[in-house]
This record gives C-alpha cells, structure tokens and sequence, in this order.
C-alpha cells in the first residue's frame, strides 16, 4: 500500500505540473503568436512598400542612423537580442546568490520589431526569426513579473523553462512549422546536447502560437517540391556531398557575419554610425546592380528555386548582402536569407549533382539553416512540416551533415558547447574544456 500511495502521490504532482504548464505555454503561445501576425503583417506591408517606391533605399543609410541611436540611447539592456535570450537561459541561481534575476526588459519587444520594419522598409536584407523569437521570449519573461507576485513557487528554472517556451512560440509561429520550432527552443541552448526538461512547455507553446497566428487570418509561404527521387546508395551519398556544401556555407556565413561585426566595431567607435555606415555600402550595392533581388526577405527568389533553374551566383550576393546587412547592426534575423542561401545554392548544384533541383533547393532550404544555427533535428522536423516526407528524408540527411560540417561556433554567440560534433579535435581544443570554448556574448 505505500508503494501505491507514493505512485498516485507522484502521478498527482504530475498532473499539477502539466495542468500548471497547460496554462502557462497556452498563455506564452498566444502572445507569441499575436506578436508574430503582427511581424509577418509588417513586413509584407514594408516589402510592398519598399518595392513600389524603390527610391527609399536611398535613405537606408539615414535609417541605419536612426535604429542605432535608438538602441544606444534607449536599447542598451536588450541590444544583445538572441544572445541575451540565450545567455539568461543559461544562468541559473548560483548558492552565492539569493535573489531572483531581472526579466527582460519589455521594451525589447516594440524596438526589435521597429528596427525590423525599418530595415526591411528601406533595403536591408534579414530575416524574422531573430525578431519573432525575442518578441516571443521577451512577452514569456513579462509573466514572470504576475507569476513572482502570486502565492505558488515559481523560481528560476520555471523561468528559465518559460523563455525556451518562448522561442519555441515564438520560432513555430512565425515560419508555421511548430514541430521544429518546439524542438529549436530545445536545441538551440546547447550544441550536443537536447534537454527534454521543458518538452511539454515548449511544444504546446509552438501550437499555440502557430494556432494563434492562424486566428489573425495570417498566412505563411507554401513551398511546392515539384520533384524528387528515390532512396539508393548513389542518391544518399549525393544528399551526404550537398550537406557537405551546405555545412561549409553555414560555416562561412556565421565566421563572415561575425567577422563583418568585428570591423565595425573596431573602425567605427560610435556605435550608432556603424548601421549608417553599412547602409551606405548596401544601398550603393543595390544601385549598382540594379535589382532588389537580394534585400528583404527575398521570399519570390526562394520559391523560384523550387521551380526553375536559377543564376548560379544568387546565393553569393544573398550570402554578400544579409552577412553585410547584419554585421553592420541592423535589426532581423539571419534564418530567412539562409533559406534563400541555402535553396539559391541547393538550385545551383543540381547541374552538378546526380538530384533534382526542386529536391536540392529544399534541402539547402533546411541544412544551411539547420549548420549555421546547430539545429540538425529542428531542421530535419522542419523539411518534413514544409515538403512532406520524400523530400523530408533527403533534407534531414543534408541536415545531418551540413551539421557536422558547420563547424563548433554558429549564428548564435551565446550558444554552448556541450558535446563535440565529432571526435576530431582541433590542435587548441585539446587543453580546453567545452565551457571554455563557448563564445561570450557580444550583441
């Protein structure tokens, strides 16, 4: 009798937990989602904008200027964006500290959805996911102000688990995948390793968040992979050499990005001249080439790489344009140019590789992505949400090795090294420990 007491005593507490969470993820969800329809409405107005009055990318430069006094002089405590998101993650209460750590601050929210509509608006070329996922985080960390006030515990890892529900939320509704998205807010934290503590807060954060999105009668890009092939031991190794590809891309993309960074900083003291300064190099670029085609999100060349053959040197100046863009500190996310990286190049192997270039174009669509941010599984999850499973198999194999190829540092600073990809070790990694290898964050 007291083994079966203490079982339903341990059931009881369960359903407490799950009922607690039931409320809490639903609640993260919703606020995620909204904040989310609100971007994706955004940028669809400031994209329609931009392209009917190309003449305003002329004024990115004055733009760059203006988003970075914004956050100089306003945005200070939450210019670190995804790294700061991360990093409060990783910091738990410590024996030697008592008191509870402070939230994000909720200004977080309306300026990095701002500095976004500003810099699609006037020619930057970024992303969403950066923007959705601190909106999605930063409105979470806003309950833990009510929950800290009321009667029942909630401590740091509650806390800690309800900003992973956030990314999940927030990640999943903005690109309508939340399958990978509740596994991104899992993955993302710690390369090598997936903790499954916050599973069921992060899940059905994702399908509250992505259901919520729908309810705001918001519709996301269909990708249509209009062929493919079998799986054979000549197509698989073809999927391991396009990885490959891919990984290396990924690689060179967050080294470059995070390169750009650095220049500025060191030939730009100010920092709200460091975006003036690139909006000068990127709006000269958009003039010279005389096409938008690279700046924004660049959706209409994505879903043209499923259909038709592309220029083979789309992805370079996409790669040129968004590491440019984003290095100089412009406001968005790196997530939606690496699908343009990614399926531009995936289009442009196929007169190389033995596979169809629908099929490549949704697999450089994932494994790109999935190296550059060290999220093989959430990659993989996503190409069977987008493509279905034929294409889906081939698109988690690429995601697999453009994962071990993609190297240790991402897109993503505040990342921890948990787990080596793979046994080889570098000449330095072998006096360091996993921790100390971890890049601090910088912005």
């Amino acid at each position: 009798m007291p083994a079966i007491a203490r079982i339903f005593s341990q059931q009881l507490r369960l359903l407490r937990h799950i009922f607690r969470w039931l409320i809490l993820a639903v609640l993260v969800g919703i606020l995620a989602g909204s904040a989310s329809a609100a971007l994706l409405l955004s940028l669809d107005w400031a994209t329609q904008t931009r392209e009917s009055h190309p003449w305003i990318i002329a004024l990115l430069p004055v733009a760059g200027l203006a988003i970075g006094l914004f956050y100089h002089y306003f945005g200070r405590s939450v210019e670190g964006g995804h790294n700061l998101i991360l990093d409060e993650i990783h910091t738990e209460i410590s024996s030697t500290r008592n008191a509870p750590r402070r939230t994000i601050p909720a200004r977080m929210t309306p300026m990095i959805l701002i500095g976004t509509i500003v810099t699609h608006i006037f020619g930057g070329s970024a992303g969403r996911e950066g923007t959705a996922v601190q909106m999605g985080a930063a409105l979470a960390d806003q309950l833990t102000r009510l929950l800290r006030r009321l009667p029942f515990r909630f401590g740091e890892h509650d806390r800690r688990t309800l900003l992973m529900a956030g990314i999940s939320a927030g990640f999943g509704s903005v690109f309508g995948t939340p399958l990978s998205g509740a596994v991104f807010g899992l993955e993302v934290l710690t390369i090598g390793n997936v903790g499954y503590d916050a599973i069921f807060p992060c899940f059905l954060a994702a399908f509250a968040g992505d259901y919520t999105t729908h309810l705001w009668r918001v519709h996301h890009t269909i990708y249509t992979v209009t062929e493919t092939t079998s799986l054979n031991p000549a197509s698989i190794l073809s999927a391991i050499t396009a990885g490959i590809a891919f990984g290396l891309t990924a690689l060179l993309f967050a080294r470059s990005t995070h390169a750009i960074a650095g220049i500025f900083r060191r030939l730009i003291p100010y920092p709200p001249l460091r975006p003036f300064t690139g909006g000068i190099l990127v709006a000269l670029a958009v003039f010279a080439i005389g096409t938008t085609k690279y700046i924004g999100l660049g959706i209409p060349t994505i879903v043209a790489a499923f259909s038709q053959h592309l220029p083979r040197y789309d992805f370079a100046a996409k790669f040129a344009f968004t590491s440019l863009t984003l290095g100089a500190g412009f406001k968005g996310g790196e997530v939606t140019p690496l699908f343009f990286i990614g399926s531009t190049l995936g289009n442009a192997l196929s007169s190389i590789l033995p596979l169809p270039s629908s099929l490549l174009a949704a697999m450089g669509f994932v494994a790109v992505f999935a190296g550059a941010a060290n999220t093989p599984i959430a990659g993989s999850l996503m190409a069977l949400e987008l493509f279905g499973p034929e294409a889906g198999a081939f698109a988690a194999i690429a995601c697999v090795a453009s994962y071990l190829f993609s190297g240790h540092h991402g897109i993503y600073r505040a990342q921890r090294l948990s787990a080596r990809k793979h046994p080889i070790r570098s000449r330095d990694s072998r006096t360091q420990s996993p921790e100390s290898r971890a890049p601090n964050p910088t912005h």
